[in-house]
């Protein structure tokens, strides 16, 4: 479905600038909300046990097998222009939120998996050698909610002194480029209404501003140790917010869910070059610890 379009023929009937809309659904995502117990049409499974290829072992940390966290078809997905997420197969998975939370500090990625299954694939279902990797199994249904990035409201949140000259900067621009954007703001959330039901999951949509900060703070590491750059002490947090925002128009959030009694937030990230070009195992993974 085109989504851009309705809300563009939606806004333009209200009388709002073209131009506005143009610059406003550049940064509108709609994310997939999944959830049990709605009586919706299933399009996927928490729980259980999983179905893996015939000849694929299931997940493991190279020492034990990774916990099943849930599955979806995405055939039976709602269709998102621009998503990126497979049109048909299967998404499976696993994370061992506790091992993956302890290793977040030396960016170890063994404790977690997505596991793309392609339609037509010869399957079975998957038995584990720990019978407490295997959680309650229930049905999900899918509904769509927009999302737009969180310096959006920013401004909306905190006084302009309280923000740092970058986020001035952010807020002066959208002033600038968007002047109805309390507008074109509600009317995304008026056709695709934000998050009010228990959700057990969220595919696509913008990454967590706790998790796109690991990823910005991971990286720039990353290219300090190679040698590329050299960041001061007192410049480090500037810039990490500026590798934030670059950031979050490159990646996208593949899966965020909670787990053991929502004490752990499990959340695959992605860049979009690598869900284009069907590399999920580039997925990276951020659990972090709500108490």
């Amino acid at each position: 479905m085109d989504h851009q379009g309705r809300l563009r023929r939606t806004a333009l009937a209200k009388g709002l600038p073209d131009d506005e809309i143009s610059r406003f659904v550049t940064h509108l995502r709609l994310s997939i909300r999944l959830s049990g117990g709605s009586g919706g049409v299933p399009v996927g499974q928490f729980g259980g046990l999983p179905r893996l290829p015939v000849d694929e072992d299931w997940p493991s940390d190279q020492v034990g097998q990774l916990p099943f966290v849930f599955s979806v078809d995405c055939a039976a997905l709602p269709r998102i222009d621009g998503s990126g997420l497979p049109a048909d197969g299967s998404l499976l998975f696993f994370l061992d939120h506790e091992n993956d939370h302890l290793a977040s500090a030396s960016a170890e990625q063994r404790y977690a998996q997505v596991v793309y299954v392609p339609a037509g694939a010869d399957t079975v279902v998957a038995e584990p050698t720990n019978p407490e990797f295997v959680g309650k199994q229930y049905d999900v249904s899918a509904t769509l909610l927009a999302e737009l990035p969180d310096w959006f409201t920013t401004q909306d949140d905190e006084d302009e002194d309280d923000l740092s000259p970058f986020q001035q900067r952010l807020a002066r621009n959208l002033e600038r480029d968007l002047p109805h954007l309390d507008e074109l703001r509600a009317l995304a959330y008026d056709l695709w209404p934000p998050d009010e039901a228990l959700a057990s999951a969220y595919l696509g949509g913008y990454v967590d501003d706790e998790v796109i900060t690991s990823v910005a703070e991971q990286t720039l590491a990353g290219r300090e140790k190679a040698g590329e750059i050299v960041i001061p002490v007192a410049k480090w947090y500037s810039h990490v917010e500026e590798e934030k925002h670059r950031l979050a128009s490159e990646w996208m959030s593949l899966a965020r869910f909670s787990v053991a009694d929502e004490f752990y937030h499990g959340s695959f990230v992605i860049h979009h070059g690598d869900l284009a070009a069907g590399r999920l195992d580039r997925a990276f993974s951020v659990t972090e610890f709500s108490e």
